[in-house]
């Protein structure tokens, strides 16, 4: 798997490098401001690219004793400066494209700039859906945010295209700066996503997709004797996955069935990630007096009340630090 990371992120910088090349001959040739928003975006592609390089490498590390938890968030770093590039690159281009407005320069070649930007975002197109489908394969949130930005590029560049034709056919220069401003807000908007979620990946935000996946597979491999699940934490950093729970079991099995038990929903959730999983499950007994009303447990020789619920273990109660007695209190 992480073979496949890197394998792909090699790729997308080499084929960044080249689009870049491309993209500036372009501007070169035309002299267009809106082209320009193209060639820049393509110097965060690369830099992106090269720094995606590294976190993917470092990411891939096992974890040693300055990093119990692994190397996983360097690829929040990664998103998170690509989105800071992004920006920076954006808002330099509405500059540029306000000053091109009081001052105007003469615009060459469009028709050949069109073909190479076209042919660019048709390339770009194609490597940002095989890396963000990459990415998804491999839980790297690194692929998934150049995937992501590349098709962004595609998009913008074949907007770009069809603004170009319009300021071709119609001559009105001032349009170019007027196009490159709209696409650089555009771009900024793009990148300030990018950023945010890597501040929340940062910061330990709640992951809901990383949790309702988690809800769902423990659904699936239910138990009786699984009395309820609570003050569930899940976290994500890149392909690894970080499972916190308390998991209330019958207050008379002895030491061995409670590892047995605690045992099996580790494996539950460590077979269903391709990733690295790391599961940690703090085992509570049950308590009779609350807890009989809806344990699943049939022909209990404890039992003291009578089961009269099954309670449905969602995202919001799973995530309570506190017993599902509580769900029958009104």
């Amino acid at each position: 798997m992480e073979e496949t990371r890197s394998r792909w992120v090699k790729i997308s910088l080499i084929v960044s490098v080249l689009l870049l090349v491309v993209k500036f001959y372009a501007y070169l040739i035309t002299g267009s401001t809106a082209i320009l928003t193209d060639a820049l975006e393509s110097i965060v592609n690369v830099v992106a690219a090269g720094f995606a390089s590294y976190s993917i490498y470092l990411s891939s590390r096992p974890k040693d004793d300055n990093h119990p938890y692994g190397h996983g968030k360097i690829e929040f770093f990664s998103a998170g400066l690509e989105g800071a590039l992004i920006i920076i690159a954006g808002l330099f281009i509405i500059y540029q494209s306000v000053y091109n407005l009081f001052f105007p320069q003469e615009l060459d070649n469009l028709l050949e700039g069109i073909l190479l930007i076209a042919g660019s975002g048709v390339v770009n197109g194609a490597l940002g859906y095989t890396l963000r489908k990459k990415g998804e394969e491999t839980n790297s949130i690194t692929l998934i945010a150049n995937g992501k930005h590349l098709l962004t590029d595609t998009f913008t560049s074949l907007l770009l295209v069809f603004g170009v034709v319009i300021l071709f056919v119609t001559k009105i220069q001032a349009l170019d700066s007027i196009i490159a401003i709209g696409f650089s807000a555009y771009i900024v908007y793009s990148g300030y996503g990018l950023v945010r979620k890597s501040v929340a990946g940062l910061m330990d935000e709640a992951d809901p997709e990383a949790l309702e996946a988690t809800v769902k597979v423990i659904n699936q491999h239910r138990k009786d004797t699984w009395i309820d699940v609570h003050n569930m934490r899940v976290q994500q950093y890149g392909g690894d996955r970080h499972i916190d729970l308390h998991l209330t079991l019958p207050y008379y099995l002895d030491l061995k069935q409670v590892h047995d038990e605690v045992e099996e929903l580790e494996n539950v959730l460590e077979l269903d990630w391709p990733g690295v999983v790391e599961v940690f499950v703090h085992a509570d007994p049950c308590i009779p007096e609350k807890c009989c009303h809806y344990c699943q447990i049939k022909n209990c020789s404890v039992r003291k009340f009578e089961m009269n619920t099954k309670i449905d273990w969602t995202s919001i109660n799973m995530s309570k630090n506190q017993k599902h007695y509580h769900d029958q209190v009104k």
